[in-house]
């Protein structure tokens, strides 16, 4: 009988490269899911945050700053400093003080987090994931005023 030695041990070989073909887009795929989670609870965050923030400010133009301050500060936190960011702030009813009455505030954060691995020779920019969270703080009816000290003459 005649041997074909030409064959043996190429299912191994075969076996070995299917593998590694599959594998790195697999772990390609995993990494990506996770940079687009990791994103998305910063942007959730980052949302909670800055309505926060916005709420407890004195004025509105003081808040928008605040609940900039504290969404970057957010996203910071989660290892996405570098993101892009967009805080859209609008409130009920309008046009209205935001913090008098009962307005109802609500804070929209738009970011994207970009995909890993991928380099930008493969086609311009580094693929990226669009993200974007909404939180609403309603402002009680029943807040805290600054008490003013009234002079009274004795008589």
């Amino acid at each position: 009988m005649r041997s074909r030695r030409g064959e043996e041990g190429s299912a191994l070989v075969e076996l070995t490269w299917l593998g590694i073909l599959l594998l790195i887009p697999l772990l390609w795929i995993i990494l990506s899911v996770f940079e687009v989670q990791r994103g998305a609870f910063a942007v959730s965050g980052a949302a909670r945050a800055a309505g926060r923030a916005y709420a407890l400010a004195p004025t509105d133009a003081e808040g928008r700053q605040r609940a900039e301050a504290a969404a970057r500060q957010a996203l910071a936190d989660q290892g996405i400093d570098d993101a892009p960011l967009d805080v859209r702030i609008t409130c009920t009813p309008y046009p209205h003080d935001c913090h008098s009455g009962t307005s109802v505030i609500t804070v929209v954060i738009c970011s994207r987090v970009d995909l890993p691995l991928l380099p930008a020779f493969l086609g311009g920019n580094a693929p990226s994931f669009a993200l974007d969270s909404t939180h609403t703080v309603p402002i009680g009816q029943f807040q805290e005023v600054q008490s003013q000290e009234v002079d009274r003459a004795a008589p």
